[in-house]
């Protein structure tokens, strides 16, 4: 404290010092001038070393310049010389008007620097603000990203629990009764060519989920990392439901299905395989969450503008309307009553992956309550193009096809 003080003292008469020696220096420099330069001249001087020293040493040792520069001014300047007596009375103004103007000047100069000071400290104070919410947020983002990190992990020990550890059970036990079959010595212990087939179709539909699983995972990184390659092509509609249709036979089977489509659809450039995709996507999720044999409505119709509005259609449990935005994210499954999806596999990824196609296309993908006021409606829309269309649409009528149970024999 007293090194403090003593600093604090020592900077105060050092400018208080200078300013009387800018005063003496001043005059010194100015005297042998004096009958060459009028006093006006001389008085601008003096005020000068009152502004500068306003403005580096503040406004105390500016008031001390200007006391000193206006009785160097009346001692020197001002005839008669080296007496404070003033002869003149219009000196007396002069005198007057030079040192209210060293004192506004001074006050003015110091205060100016007070407030540059003030603003340079309040911009430290702002930086080292910002340096510490930048490191509570960075604080926040590490923290975030490991619970995302905790959920991907847990999402994938899901995977690696259900969506792959099933499907290779089946194929493992399935391959080792049938190596078990052809190594059987006796005729009564050899499966029939029923059962062989059935043993194989079980491998064959375990690979198929595998290949699935594994698509989707690099879809969704290729997603993920903007790396979404769409190749587009004119194509109709309703070649694009056939097709996913025909890809999700097999989880259609206990399900009705119904198309309804719009008379005259106008086709879509679009990338055939990936909006086969979604609609593979929606159907999956539709024949998880519906009951057996409840109808699945598919319904594609064109809407303003350029716009093709495709929706599949469950009576499932719905999903409630605060979790319509977030069963979109990747890897997340709702829990509980409201989709119940305690019973289903899956790790989160199916919407995830339509939604980014759907977007990459420019179209827009949401969920609605159904028509029937329960299960679930999925609805994306996809541009007509940016060409001009082969085909317009020119009636508005729905055609609709008669239900298709869909279940093998």
């Amino acid at each position: 404290m007293a090194a403090t003080w003593k600093d604090f003292w020592k900077n105060r008469s050092s400018s208080y010092l200078l300013a009387l020696l800018s005063v003496a220096a001043s005059t010194a420099l100015l005297i042998p001038l004096r009958g060459r330069i009028n006093s006006t001249t001389i008085g601008f001087a003096f005020l000068l070393v009152v502004l500068f020293t306003a403005i580096f040493r503040g406004s105390k040792p500016a008031l001390l310049a200007s006391v000193l520069g206006v009785l160097s001014y009346n001692f020197f300047f001002l005839p008669p010389f080296h007496t404070f007596t003033i002869a003149d009375p219009q000196n007396w103004i002069a005198l007057t008007a030079f040192f209210m103007t060293a004192l506004a000047v001074g006050q003015l100069s110091a205060r100016a620097k007070e407030r540059a000071t003030e603003a340079e400290a309040a911009r430290v104070r702002i930086k080292h603000l910002y340096e510490e919410l930048q490191r509570a947020f960075d604080r926040a983002s590490e923290a975030e990203a490991l619970k995302r990190s905790e959920r991907l992990k847990s999402a994938l020990l899901d995977a690696v629990t259900h969506d792959i550890r099933t499907p290779l059970t089946s194929i493992k036990a399935s391959a080792t009764l049938l190596l078990e079959d052809r190594d059987a010595k006796e005729q009564m212990e050899r499966l029939s060519p029923d059962e062989q087939e059935a043993m194989l179709r079980v491998i064959t539909h375990g690979a198929d989920r595998l290949d699935r699983f594994i698509e989707g995972i690099v879809d969704l990184a290729r997603i993920e990392a903007g790396d979404m390659n769409l190749h587009r092509n004119w194509g109709a509609i309703e070649d694009i439901i056939d097709a996913a249709l025909a890809q999700a036979e097999p989880l259609t089977r206990q399900h009705q299905i119904r198309i309804s489509t719009q008379e005259e659809l106008p086709v879509v450039r679009v990338d055939a395989r990936a909006v086969t995709e979604v609609i593979y996507i929606l159907l999956d999720n539709a024949s998880k969450y519906a009951p057996r044999e409840t109808l699945i409505n598919i319904e594609a119709r064109r809407v303003a503008g350029d716009v093709v509005e495709i929706a599949v259609e469950d009576r499932g449990p719905g999903v409630s309307p605060s979790l319509r935005e977030r069963v979109f994210e990747r890897f997340y499954r709702a829990s509980g009553d409201d989709t119940a999806t305690d019973r289903v596999g899956g790790i989160g990824m199916g919407l995830a992956i339509a939604k980014g196609i759907v977007e990459a296309h420019g179209g827009q993908i949401w969920i609605e309550g159904g028509s029937a006021s329960h299960g679930a409606r999925v609805v994306f829309t996809v541009p007509v193009g940016d060409d001009e269309s082969p085909r317009a649409a020119n009636g508005e009528s729905i055609a609709e096809r008669e239900p298709i149970n869909v279940s093998s024999n």
